[in-house]
């Protein structure tokens, strides 16, 4: 991905996932937005997309952020909405263990009240540990995280799995949390 994909990828992410009104956009039922209307709008905003672009992204993304419908008609954000959606996830039976990386100057929180959503519809969660950490670096030094999906879905948690194979959950409780040693 080349430096301007991939600065109209973020942007994407910003309207796909956080403030569709940037450029008067409206998400519709699942988040799903009309490639035809998405473009039209990027491009009176000021930037240059065309489908060929926008299926590049889609297409090249490492993270598969974004997906398309079948006829490549509509677009959404696999997750990470801000805004609210409902994303018409089916409830998912995780593995056994899963995790989360989260930043060292968080870990004392995290370890008293668990992992919370905050600002987004769900707290995110990776099979991989290589992917946890990524994502938790991003904040400060990354502090890997064991969660026991088990024993939480057993608990009556629910679970979700995003088109992108992101596990989602509502929450983590701190008593299904472990810190990995390195």
């Amino acid at each position: 991905m080349n430096k301007e994909s991939a600065r109209m990828s973020k942007f994407l992410s910003l309207i796909l996932r956080h403030r569709p009104e940037v450029i008067g956009l409206t998400l519709q039922e699942g988040g799903w937005a009309s490639v035809e209307e998405l473009i039209n709008k990027v491009n009176q905003h000021g930037d240059s997309l065309d489908f060929e672009l926008l299926k590049f992204i889609v297409d090249t993304n490492d993270k598969k952020r974004f997906a398309f419908n079948e006829d490549c008609t509509m677009i959404r954000a696999s997750q990470g909405h801000s805004v609210e959606v409902d994303l018409q996830l089916p409830q998912a039976v995780p593995p056994a263990v899963l995790y989360h990386g989260t930043a060292a100057h968080l870990l004392a929180a995290v370890l008293k009240d668990g992992l919370k959503k905050q600002a987004r519809h769900h707290v995110h969660l990776s099979a991989q540990p290589a992917t946890a950490i990524s994502v938790g670096g991003r904040h400060g030094k990354p502090v890997l995280l064991q969660i026991d999906a088990q024993a939480m879905h057993g608990a009556g948690y629910v679970f979700y799995l995003s088109a992108n194979g992101v596990w989602l959950a509502d929450e983590v409780p701190a008593l299904f949390i472990s810190v990995v040693d390195k």
